[in-house]
Protein backbone atom coordinates (compact mmCIF):
# COMPACT_ATOMS: atom_id res chain seq x y z
CA UNK A 1 0.00 0.00 0.00
CA UNK A 2 1.47 3.32 -1.09
CA UNK A 3 1.45 6.40 1.12
CA UNK A 4 -1.15 8.09 -1.06
CA UNK A 5 -3.59 5.22 -0.54
CA UNK A 6 -3.65 5.65 3.25
CA UNK A 7 -6.37 7.93 4.61
CA UNK A 8 -5.25 7.89 8.25
CA UNK A 9 -3.00 6.15 10.77
CA UNK A 10 -4.66 5.36 14.08
CA UNK A 11 -2.59 4.53 17.16
CA UNK A 12 1.19 4.20 17.18
CA UNK A 13 3.66 1.54 16.11
CA UNK A 14 7.34 1.90 15.31
CA UNK A 15 8.44 1.62 11.69
CA UNK A 16 8.95 -2.03 10.85
CA UNK A 17 6.12 -3.01 13.18
CA UNK A 18 2.86 -4.78 12.35
CA UNK A 19 -0.32 -2.88 11.50
CA UNK A 20 -3.87 -3.87 10.62
CA UNK A 21 -5.31 -2.45 7.42
CA UNK A 22 -8.98 -1.48 7.18
CA UNK A 23 -11.13 0.00 4.47
CA UNK A 24 -12.73 3.43 4.87
CA UNK A 25 -15.85 1.62 6.05
CA UNK A 26 -13.88 -0.18 8.73
CA UNK A 27 -13.72 -3.59 7.05
CA UNK A 28 -10.59 -5.51 8.08
CA UNK A 29 -8.42 -6.17 4.98
CA UNK A 30 -5.16 -7.58 6.22
CA UNK A 31 -2.02 -7.22 8.28
CA UNK A 32 1.51 -6.18 7.34
CA UNK A 33 4.69 -4.17 7.95
CA UNK A 34 4.65 -0.38 8.11
CA UNK A 35 7.49 1.96 7.18
CA UNK A 36 6.64 5.65 7.09
CA UNK A 37 10.03 6.43 5.47
CA UNK A 38 9.04 4.46 2.37
CA UNK A 39 6.60 5.47 -0.35
CA UNK A 40 5.54 1.83 -0.25
CA UNK A 41 4.34 2.36 3.30
CA UNK A 42 2.62 -0.94 4.11
CA UNK A 43 3.53 -4.38 2.77
CA UNK A 44 0.72 -6.86 3.37
CA UNK A 45 1.76 -10.20 4.83
CA UNK A 46 -1.61 -11.83 5.28
CA UNK A 47 -5.33 -11.35 4.69
CA UNK A 48 -6.12 -13.60 7.65
CA UNK A 49 -6.23 -12.58 11.33
CA UNK A 50 -3.06 -14.48 12.27
CA UNK A 51 -0.14 -13.52 14.51
CA UNK A 52 3.01 -12.36 12.71
CA UNK A 53 5.75 -14.09 14.69
CA UNK A 54 8.30 -16.85 14.40
CA UNK A 55 5.68 -19.53 13.63
CA UNK A 56 4.27 -17.40 10.81
CA UNK A 57 7.66 -17.07 9.12
CA UNK A 58 8.47 -20.72 9.74
CA UNK A 59 5.27 -21.76 7.96
CA UNK A 60 5.82 -19.44 4.99
CA UNK A 61 9.46 -20.51 4.60
CA UNK A 62 8.49 -24.19 4.81
CA UNK A 63 5.89 -23.65 2.07
CA UNK A 64 8.48 -21.93 -0.15
CA UNK A 65 10.97 -24.77 0.37
CA UNK A 66 8.34 -27.43 -0.37
CA UNK A 67 7.49 -25.67 -3.63
CA UNK A 68 11.14 -25.71 -4.74
CA UNK A 69 11.44 -29.40 -3.95
CA UNK A 70 8.58 -29.92 -6.35
CA UNK A 71 9.84 -27.88 -9.31
CA UNK A 72 13.63 -27.51 -9.07
CA UNK A 73 15.87 -30.24 -10.45
CA UNK A 74 19.21 -30.58 -12.19
CA UNK A 75 20.80 -27.60 -10.50
CA UNK A 76 22.59 -26.74 -7.26
CA UNK A 77 21.74 -23.02 -7.48
CA UNK A 78 18.20 -21.69 -7.25
CA UNK A 79 15.91 -19.17 -5.55
CA UNK A 80 14.41 -20.46 -2.31
CA UNK A 81 12.30 -17.38 -1.49
CA UNK A 82 11.10 -14.80 -4.00
CA UNK A 83 9.52 -11.97 -2.02
CA UNK A 84 5.87 -11.38 -2.81
CA UNK A 85 5.82 -14.47 -5.03
CA UNK A 86 6.18 -16.48 -1.80
CA UNK A 87 4.06 -14.11 0.32
CA UNK A 88 7.19 -12.84 2.06
CA UNK A 89 7.54 -9.27 0.75
CA UNK A 90 11.05 -7.84 0.87
CA UNK A 91 12.77 -11.20 1.42
CA UNK A 92 15.06 -12.99 -1.03
CA UNK A 93 16.85 -16.26 -0.23
CA UNK A 94 19.03 -17.96 -2.82
CA UNK A 95 20.91 -21.22 -2.55
CA UNK A 96 24.34 -21.83 -4.08
CA UNK A 97 25.37 -25.37 -3.24
CA UNK A 98 25.32 -25.55 0.54
CA UNK A 99 25.52 -21.75 0.97
CA UNK A 100 22.41 -19.59 1.47
CA UNK A 101 22.40 -15.92 0.42
CA UNK A 102 19.95 -13.58 2.14
CA UNK A 103 18.53 -10.21 1.11
CA UNK A 104 16.17 -8.26 3.35
CA UNK A 105 14.93 -5.42 1.13
CA UNK A 106 12.20 -4.07 3.42
CA UNK A 107 12.58 -2.67 6.93
CA UNK A 108 10.04 -5.13 8.35
CA UNK A 109 12.15 -8.05 7.15
CA UNK A 110 15.47 -6.45 8.04
CA UNK A 111 14.65 -5.99 11.73
CA UNK A 112 13.64 -9.67 11.87
CA UNK A 113 16.82 -10.85 10.21
CA UNK A 114 17.98 -12.85 13.24
CA UNK A 115 14.73 -14.85 13.22
CA UNK A 116 15.01 -15.45 9.48
CA UNK A 117 18.61 -16.65 9.71
CA UNK A 118 17.69 -19.06 12.51
CA UNK A 119 14.82 -20.43 10.43
CA UNK A 120 16.95 -20.74 7.28
CA UNK A 121 19.50 -22.75 9.25
CA UNK A 122 16.71 -24.89 10.68
CA UNK A 123 14.84 -25.54 7.43
CA UNK A 124 17.44 -25.25 4.64
CA UNK A 125 20.47 -26.59 6.57
CA UNK A 126 23.16 -24.54 4.79
CA UNK A 127 26.76 -24.65 5.95
CA UNK A 128 26.75 -20.82 6.02
CA UNK A 129 24.46 -17.83 5.38
CA UNK A 130 25.77 -14.75 3.56
CA UNK A 131 24.09 -11.34 3.67
CA UNK A 132 24.01 -9.60 0.29
CA UNK A 133 22.20 -6.45 1.31
CA UNK A 134 23.74 -3.99 -1.14
CA UNK A 135 20.88 -3.30 -3.65
CA UNK A 136 20.06 0.39 -4.00
CA UNK A 137 16.38 -0.30 -3.25
CA UNK A 138 17.27 -0.58 0.43
CA UNK A 139 17.90 3.17 0.52
CA UNK A 140 14.22 3.73 -0.24
CA UNK A 141 13.49 1.89 3.02
CA UNK A 142 16.03 3.95 4.99
CA UNK A 143 18.38 0.95 5.19
CA UNK A 144 22.16 0.98 4.85
CA UNK A 145 24.18 -1.31 2.60
CA UNK A 146 25.45 -4.40 4.42
CA UNK A 147 27.29 -7.54 3.29
CA UNK A 148 29.02 -10.37 5.11
CA UNK A 149 28.53 -13.69 6.86
CA UNK A 150 25.52 -13.98 9.15
CA UNK A 151 26.08 -17.62 10.05
CA UNK A 152 29.16 -19.75 9.44
CA UNK A 153 31.84 -18.77 6.93
CA UNK A 154 33.13 -20.14 3.63
CA UNK A 155 34.81 -19.00 0.39
CA UNK A 156 32.53 -16.62 -1.54
CA UNK A 157 33.47 -18.19 -4.88
CA UNK A 158 31.29 -21.26 -5.34
CA UNK A 159 31.06 -23.75 -8.19
CA UNK A 160 27.47 -24.63 -9.03
CA UNK A 161 25.88 -27.13 -11.39
CA UNK A 162 23.20 -26.21 -13.94
CA UNK A 163 22.18 -29.11 -16.13
CA UNK A 164 25.33 -30.27 -17.93
CA UNK A 165 27.17 -27.06 -17.10
CA UNK A 166 29.13 -25.91 -14.09
CA UNK A 167 29.79 -22.26 -13.27
CA UNK A 168 31.99 -20.43 -10.81
CA UNK A 169 29.92 -17.79 -9.05
CA UNK A 170 30.94 -15.10 -6.58
CA UNK A 171 28.20 -14.40 -4.05
CA UNK A 172 30.07 -11.37 -2.69
CA UNK A 173 30.77 -9.56 -5.96
CA UNK A 174 28.55 -11.05 -8.66
CA UNK A 175 25.38 -9.50 -10.04
CA UNK A 176 22.25 -9.87 -7.90
CA UNK A 177 23.26 -12.53 -5.34
CA UNK A 178 26.03 -13.93 -7.53
CA UNK A 179 24.38 -15.30 -10.68
CA UNK A 180 21.33 -14.70 -12.88
CA UNK A 181 19.30 -17.60 -11.50
CA UNK A 182 16.15 -16.35 -13.22
CA UNK A 183 17.53 -17.20 -16.68
CA UNK A 184 18.38 -20.83 -15.84
CA UNK A 185 15.51 -22.47 -17.74
CA UNK A 186 16.06 -20.17 -20.73
CA UNK A 187 19.75 -21.05 -20.87
CA UNK A 188 18.85 -24.74 -20.87
CA UNK A 189 16.26 -24.16 -23.62
CA UNK A 190 18.79 -22.39 -25.86
CA UNK A 191 21.19 -25.30 -25.48
CA UNK A 192 18.69 -27.45 -27.37
CA UNK A 193 18.50 -25.13 -30.42
CA UNK A 194 22.11 -24.49 -31.40
CA UNK A 195 23.57 -27.72 -32.76
CA UNK A 196 26.23 -26.93 -35.42
CA UNK A 197 25.33 -23.21 -35.18
CA UNK A 198 27.53 -20.12 -35.24
CA UNK A 199 26.35 -18.13 -32.20
CA UNK A 200 26.77 -14.49 -31.19
CA UNK A 201 26.05 -13.72 -27.53
CA UNK A 202 25.78 -10.02 -26.65
CA UNK A 203 25.88 -8.92 -23.00
CA UNK A 204 27.25 -12.37 -22.10
CA UNK A 205 28.18 -11.57 -18.47
CA UNK A 206 29.95 -14.68 -17.09
CA UNK A 207 29.07 -16.91 -20.03
CA UNK A 208 25.85 -18.63 -18.96
CA UNK A 209 24.19 -18.67 -22.39
CA UNK A 210 27.52 -19.08 -24.21
CA UNK A 211 28.59 -22.16 -22.26
CA UNK A 212 25.19 -23.82 -22.62
CA UNK A 213 25.25 -23.08 -26.35
CA UNK A 214 28.68 -24.69 -26.70
CA UNK A 215 27.60 -27.69 -24.64
CA UNK A 216 24.53 -27.94 -26.85
CA UNK A 217 26.73 -28.50 -29.89
CA UNK A 218 27.27 -25.00 -31.29
CA UNK A 219 30.06 -24.87 -33.85
CA UNK A 220 31.41 -21.66 -32.34
CA UNK A 221 30.25 -19.00 -29.89
CA UNK A 222 31.41 -15.37 -30.04
CA UNK A 223 30.48 -13.52 -26.84
CA UNK A 224 30.99 -9.95 -25.65
CA UNK A 225 30.55 -8.01 -22.44
CA UNK A 226 31.72 -4.58 -21.36
CA UNK A 227 33.09 -5.92 -18.06
CA UNK A 228 36.62 -7.32 -18.16
CA UNK A 229 35.99 -9.09 -14.87
CA UNK A 230 32.89 -10.80 -16.30
CA UNK A 231 34.79 -11.85 -19.43
CA UNK A 232 37.57 -13.35 -17.30
CA UNK A 233 34.97 -15.39 -15.41
CA UNK A 234 33.27 -16.39 -18.65
CA UNK A 235 36.58 -17.59 -20.08
CA UNK A 236 37.16 -19.62 -16.92
CA UNK A 237 33.67 -21.11 -17.12
CA UNK A 238 34.24 -22.17 -20.74
CA UNK A 239 37.49 -23.86 -19.69
CA UNK A 240 35.75 -25.50 -16.72
CA UNK A 241 33.21 -27.05 -19.09
CA UNK A 242 35.71 -28.13 -21.74
CA UNK A 243 34.37 -25.83 -24.47
CA UNK A 244 37.01 -23.08 -24.50
CA UNK A 245 38.17 -24.14 -27.98
CA UNK A 246 34.73 -23.23 -29.38
CA UNK A 247 34.23 -19.97 -27.48
CA UNK A 248 35.71 -16.53 -28.11
CA UNK A 249 35.11 -13.93 -25.39
CA UNK A 250 35.76 -10.23 -25.96
CA UNK A 251 35.63 -7.13 -23.76
CA UNK A 252 33.54 -4.70 -25.77
CA UNK A 253 30.52 -2.43 -25.69
CA UNK A 254 27.78 -4.68 -27.09
CA UNK A 255 26.12 -1.82 -29.02
CA UNK A 256 29.41 -0.97 -30.73
CA UNK A 257 30.29 -4.59 -31.40
CA UNK A 258 26.88 -5.33 -32.92
CA UNK A 259 27.36 -2.39 -35.30
CA UNK A 260 30.92 -3.48 -36.13
CA UNK A 261 29.89 -7.06 -36.83
CA UNK A 262 27.12 -5.88 -39.17
CA UNK A 263 29.55 -3.61 -41.02
CA UNK A 264 31.98 -6.47 -41.66
CA UNK A 265 29.27 -8.66 -43.19
CA UNK A 266 29.59 -11.35 -40.51
CA UNK A 267 26.62 -13.68 -40.22
CA UNK A 268 25.40 -16.03 -37.50
CA UNK A 269 22.84 -18.77 -37.07
CA UNK A 270 21.84 -17.66 -33.54
CA UNK A 271 22.06 -14.26 -31.86
CA UNK A 272 21.37 -13.93 -28.14
CA UNK A 273 20.49 -10.56 -26.58
CA UNK A 274 20.35 -10.50 -22.79
CA UNK A 275 21.02 -6.87 -21.85
CA UNK A 276 20.84 -5.32 -18.38
CA UNK A 277 17.63 -3.52 -17.45
CA UNK A 278 17.30 -0.54 -19.78
CA UNK A 279 14.02 0.60 -18.21
CA UNK A 280 14.43 0.76 -14.45
CA UNK A 281 11.66 3.33 -14.15
CA UNK A 282 8.55 4.17 -16.16
CA UNK A 283 10.04 7.53 -17.13
CA UNK A 284 13.03 5.81 -18.73
CA UNK A 285 10.87 3.57 -20.93
CA UNK A 286 10.96 5.64 -24.17
CA UNK A 287 14.76 5.70 -24.17
CA UNK A 288 14.83 2.01 -23.25
CA UNK A 289 12.55 1.12 -26.16
CA UNK A 290 14.98 2.87 -28.50
CA UNK A 291 17.84 0.82 -27.03
CA UNK A 292 15.98 -2.47 -27.41
CA UNK A 293 15.00 -1.50 -30.95
CA UNK A 294 18.61 -0.82 -31.90
CA UNK A 295 20.08 -4.06 -30.59
CA UNK A 296 17.29 -6.16 -32.09
CA UNK A 297 17.66 -4.41 -35.44
CA UNK A 298 21.42 -5.11 -35.47
CA UNK A 299 20.85 -8.71 -34.39
CA UNK A 300 18.40 -9.29 -37.25
CA UNK A 301 20.96 -7.96 -39.71
CA UNK A 302 23.49 -10.46 -38.37
CA UNK A 303 21.26 -13.51 -38.78
CA UNK A 304 21.31 -15.86 -41.74
CA UNK A 305 17.93 -16.89 -43.21
CA UNK A 306 16.40 -19.48 -40.91
CA UNK A 307 18.46 -18.18 -37.98
CA UNK A 308 17.22 -17.80 -34.43
CA UNK A 309 16.93 -14.59 -32.43
CA UNK A 310 16.84 -14.82 -28.64
CA UNK A 311 15.73 -11.45 -27.27
CA UNK A 312 15.45 -10.86 -23.52
CA UNK A 313 14.38 -8.04 -21.25
CA UNK A 314 14.66 -8.00 -17.47
CA UNK A 315 12.76 -4.69 -17.16
CA UNK A 316 9.24 -4.95 -15.71
CA UNK A 317 8.26 -1.79 -17.60
CA UNK A 318 9.35 -3.43 -20.87
CA UNK A 319 6.52 -5.94 -20.85
CA UNK A 320 6.28 -8.89 -23.19
CA UNK A 321 3.79 -7.31 -25.59
CA UNK A 322 6.00 -4.23 -25.96
CA UNK A 323 9.13 -6.31 -26.59
CA UNK A 324 7.25 -8.28 -29.26
CA UNK A 325 6.24 -4.96 -30.83
CA UNK A 326 9.88 -3.81 -30.79
CA UNK A 327 11.09 -7.02 -32.46
CA UNK A 328 8.33 -6.74 -35.09
CA UNK A 329 9.27 -3.13 -35.79
CA UNK A 330 12.95 -4.03 -36.12
CA UNK A 331 12.01 -6.87 -38.48
CA UNK A 332 9.98 -4.49 -40.63
CA UNK A 333 12.86 -2.01 -40.82
CA UNK A 334 15.30 -4.74 -41.87
CA UNK A 335 12.85 -6.40 -44.30
CA UNK A 336 13.01 -9.65 -42.36
CA UNK A 337 10.16 -11.92 -41.36
CA UNK A 338 10.08 -13.36 -37.86
CA UNK A 339 7.91 -16.01 -36.29
CA UNK A 340 7.79 -16.57 -32.56
CA UNK A 341 8.82 -20.04 -31.47
CA UNK A 342 8.57 -19.48 -27.73
CA UNK A 343 7.58 -16.76 -25.28
CA UNK A 344 9.38 -17.50 -22.04
CA UNK A 345 9.81 -15.79 -18.68
CA UNK A 346 11.75 -16.24 -15.46
CA UNK A 347 12.49 -19.67 -14.02
CA UNK A 348 9.75 -21.38 -11.99
CA UNK A 349 11.61 -20.73 -8.74
CA UNK A 350 10.62 -17.06 -9.29
CA UNK A 351 6.81 -17.55 -9.04
CA UNK A 352 4.53 -14.74 -10.13
CA UNK A 353 1.93 -13.18 -7.82
CA UNK A 354 -1.16 -12.64 -10.01
CA UNK A 355 -2.16 -9.50 -8.10
CA UNK A 356 1.33 -7.99 -8.43
CA UNK A 357 2.40 -7.80 -12.08
CA UNK A 358 5.81 -6.47 -11.03
CA UNK A 359 6.75 -10.01 -9.98
CA UNK A 360 6.78 -10.95 -13.68
CA UNK A 361 9.71 -8.91 -14.94
CA UNK A 362 11.68 -11.21 -17.27
CA UNK A 363 10.76 -11.85 -20.90
CA UNK A 364 12.67 -14.15 -23.24
CA UNK A 365 11.49 -14.32 -26.86
CA UNK A 366 12.79 -17.02 -29.20
CA UNK A 367 12.04 -16.33 -32.85
CA UNK A 368 13.04 -17.76 -36.21
CA UNK A 369 14.07 -15.22 -38.84
CA UNK A 370 13.50 -15.57 -42.56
Amino acid sequence: MYAGEIASLDGHVDDGGIVDVRSLRGQWLGRGFINRKSTLTVRLLTTRPEDIGREFFQKRLAEAIAYRKRIVNGTSAYRVVYGEGDQLPGLIVDRYGDIAVLQTLALGMDIRKHILVDLINELVHPSAVYERNDPGVRRLEGLASQTGWLSGEAPTEIEVQEGRASFLTDIARGQKTGFFLDQRENRLAIGRLVKEADVFDAFCYTGGFAVHAALGGAKHVTAVDISEEAINLATGNAQRNGVADRCTFMVANAFDELRRQVSTGTRYDVVILDPPAFAKTKDSLPRAVAGYKEINLRALKLLRPGGILVSCSCSYHMQEALLIEVVASAASDTHRTVRLMERRGQAQDHPIHPAMPETRYLTCLIAQVA
